[in-house]
């Protein structure tokens, strides 16, 4: 039985009982979806993607799933607006909670311009790596920021030294820290905390450090430790070895 159904305004000639999503594809509507497929006969509105804006008669207009929704006389479908994009991206959202890491998902969201919540990024919010920095340390290379409502540990452009605290105290290794090429990069997330050439050590040949992390270090301790000293470029294991040997030999 042939019915006459609205479409976005327009009058649109269907079959009583045709599922919506259907009737929507068949005439090339762009409305999201991923557990509908045409070659199976019913369909479950699993994924909640297909919200359109249904109203029947004088009923109240509703958010509905095009998928398991049913042509019916008297309908009047409207497949953009503002609460419909509201409801698919909340159904994105959900989804994203079981694939947080899906490019399909996320391909689909900026195709039909649906909001997501950021992808998790391995930062637990637990303040250890900015504490650190600011309070022993003593560089403050690192705040915490409010993002569209979530804060985010990130870089204070020239501030780190490269010493690699943060990323030692980060309980799940959120920081990264990369040397390569004789150069020394910190990282979060895809924002580098800093970069920094290494120096080399003069004992056993080993980058071990930073120069921005030297001249630190020297700065911290000179107050305490007068500079009368020859200065040497020795990493830890080496000026160790080489302190106990003058023990040894006075």
């Amino acid at each position: 039985m042939s019915i006459v159904i609205t479409i976005d305004g327009k009058e649109e000639t269907v079959e009583k009982g045709e599922f919506l999503l259907t009737v929507l594809r068949r005439m090339g509507k762009r409305v999201p979806a991923l557990c509908y497929h045409p070659a199976l006969k019913k369909p479950v509105g699993a994924c909640r993607l297909c919200a359109v804006e249904i109203q029947t008669g004088d009923k109240p207009a509703k958010i509905q799933r095009a998928c398991i929704a049913k042509t019916r006389p008297e309908m009047r479908v409207i497949t953009e607006g503002d609460e419909i994009r509201a409801a698919q991206s909340r159904a994105m959202n959900a989804l994203l909670t079981y694939a947080p890491q899906s490019k399909a998902l996320f391909k689909l969201a900026t195709e039909f311009g649906l909001d997501t919540q950021p992808p998790p990024d391995g930062c637990i919010r637990c303040h250890l790596c900015y504490r650190v920095c600011a309070d022993l340390v003593g560089a403050s290379a690192l705040k915490l920021e409010h993002r569209e409502g979530r804060p985010y540990i990130v870089p204070i452009p020239g501030h780190c030294i490269g010493c690699g605290t943060c990323a030692n105290i980060c309980p799940t290794d959120a920081i990264k820290v990369l040397d390569h090429d004789n150069v020394r990069t910190i990282s979060i997330r895809d924002e580098i905390i800093g970069q920094h050439p290494l120096e080399r050590c003069e004992g056993c040949g080993k980058l071990y450090a930073t120069p921005k992390f030297l001249t630190h270090i020297e700065q911290r301790t000179l107050p305490v430790h007068p500079d009368v000293k020859e200065h040497h470029n020795y990493c830890p294991t080496c000026a160790k070895l080489f302190s106990n040997r003058v023990r040894r030999l006075s």
